[in-house]
């Protein structure tokens, strides 16, 4: 059987108190709605139809290519918006799977537990359900005395016996598509001037028809984020949920309570995270290395048996064995070789260090290439930008600089050139050759073993 999914994201979520459409709040580094659409997209293996409605452009923007769209153009109610999709699904798929984009914590595995329970059931519908003492303002599931799912009764119109009920509907549907393009146009207006896709389970056991409930074990995947709360609830979970996966893979967490990873991070075993160390982005680490603490880490690669220590790295390349911090700083394009230290307060921006380059605290490295084997003294600044560009430094391997160097960009040093503390280049420096002062200037020639 073919499955389709569509996903209800067109709520603009007025409890967020936020001009941003609700599904669109970040969750660990990502919209809530991408976890949702991967979910489906996996279950299904198609793009999910989401119908969007306030904010559509910008949930559009973001998912891109990942799913088809749907406009609900006025907000009708839950049965309205999934009769939205009817266009781009009717005729084309078996079961259609139905779920919220501002549920992200359910996983593949429960949303295909539901799928396969449909596939094997005589009537219309498999809907999922949660036991739970607080309601969170989901409707009631009713059961007759044979424990035959009957209706739902939404929160709102509950007497207050059917509030003792804690049976809910998680709101996850897997329907026979056949069956729900038809029923759709019997849901009756509500008092409210709505067409809930509740009340399909009602027009079912009408019909004579069964309704199967899967009940979810594990509760809080059914949390829907309303407010900012849900939001943190949401995220504290889900933090929980990745952290264990990687102390299950052989990843050290001193404190996982204080360790943040988001979900497109990769760790490799052995490695030890010290506590409020954020790993960001598409991040990779390797193994037997040691992070933080007080470190983050943001789309960098970083090699096997590192040692990163409270410092920033972003969009940076860190190849083996490379030492870094405290308080160091990788911006966009720094790639550090095999072997690198980097001190203290040392800043790298857009710069290849060769491997065993020695980098001095309070250095500042931008624009560069600099050989293997280097030693760049404590101080050492490249003045890399002119006033209108950025220019390019180039040291070459065995080069010694001196503390409190100033190498004035465009410049070029030879191999195993050298400077003088405080010395101001503003000119090439041949290799094998020493230049003190300001500016610099060579003094004598150097052998290669000097």
């Amino acid at each position: 059987m073919k499955v389709g999914a569509i996903l209800l994201a067109a709520g603009q979520g007025t409890r967020m108190k936020s001009t941003l459409p609700k599904v669109m709040h970040p969750l660990l580094g990502r919209p809530m709605v991408h976890y949702a659409v991967e979910a489906a997209a996996v279950v299904t293996g198609e793009k999910p139809v989401v119908v969007v409605g306030y904010g559509a452009e910008v949930v559009q923007q973001a998912l891109g290519e990942r799913a088809v769209f749907v406009l609900q153009e006025q907000q009708l109610g839950t049965g309205h918006a999934v009769m939205q999709a009817k266009p781009v699904l009717m005729g084309s798929t078996d079961l259609v799977l139905i779920t919220y984009a501002d549920m992200p914590l359910l996983t593949v595995q429960t949303l295909q537990q539901i799928v396969d329970a449909q596939r094997s059931h005589s009537g219309p519908i498999t809907m999922l359900t949660v036991m739970a003492d607080d309601p969170r303002g989901f409707g009631r599931v009713l059961r007759n005395a044979a424990g035959q799912v009957q209706a739902i009764v939404e929160e709102a119109s509950a007497t207050p016996e059917q509030l003792t009920i804690r049976e809910l509907n998680a709101s996850v549907y897997c329907i026979q598509a056949s069956w729900l393009w038809a029923a759709l146009e019997r849901i009756p207006l509500s008092p409210k001037g709505e067409y809930y896709l509740t009340d399909l389970v009602g027009i079912a056991v009408e019909d004579g028809l069964s309704v199967q409930a899967q009940v979810l074990e594990d509760a809080p995947q059914a949390i829907g984020v309303n407010t900012r709360q849900h939001l943190a609830e949401a995220e504290a979970l889900l933090r929980q949920r990745i952290n264990t996966h990687w102390m299950l893979a052989g990843v050290t967490l001193i404190d996982p309570q204080s360790t943040y990873i988001e979900p497109g991070v990769t760790i490799g075993h052995d490695t030890i995270i010290w506590p409020n160390t954020y790993l960001r982005g598409q991040t990779s680490i390797g193994s037997q290395c040691i992070i933080g603490p007080n470190t983050i880490i943001h789309d960098t690669q970083v090699g096997d048996r590192c040692k990163v220590l409270a410092s920033v790295l972003e969009g940076a390349v860190v190849e083996n064995a490379v030492d870094i911090g405290p308080f160091g700083h990788l911006r966009k394009g720094a790639h550090l070789a095999e072997g690198v230290h980097m001190g203290n307060f040392g800043e790298v921006k857009n710069s290849y260090l060769g491997p065993g380059v020695k980098m001095g605290h309070f250095s500042y490295i931008g624009d560069a290439n600099i050989g293997e084997d280097s030693n760049i003294g404590a101080g050492t600044i490249t003045c890399n930008f002119d006033g209108e560009k950025k220019n390019p430094t180039k040291i070459g391997a065995g080069v010694f600089i001196g503390s409190d160097t100033m190498l004035v960009a465009p410049v070029t040093l030879g191999d195993g050139a050298r400077t003088g503390a405080g010395a101001v280049v503003t000119k090439d420096i041949p290799e094998y050759t020493l230049a003190v002062g300001a500016p610099a200037r060579p003094i004598r020639k150097l052998k290669k073993n000097e």
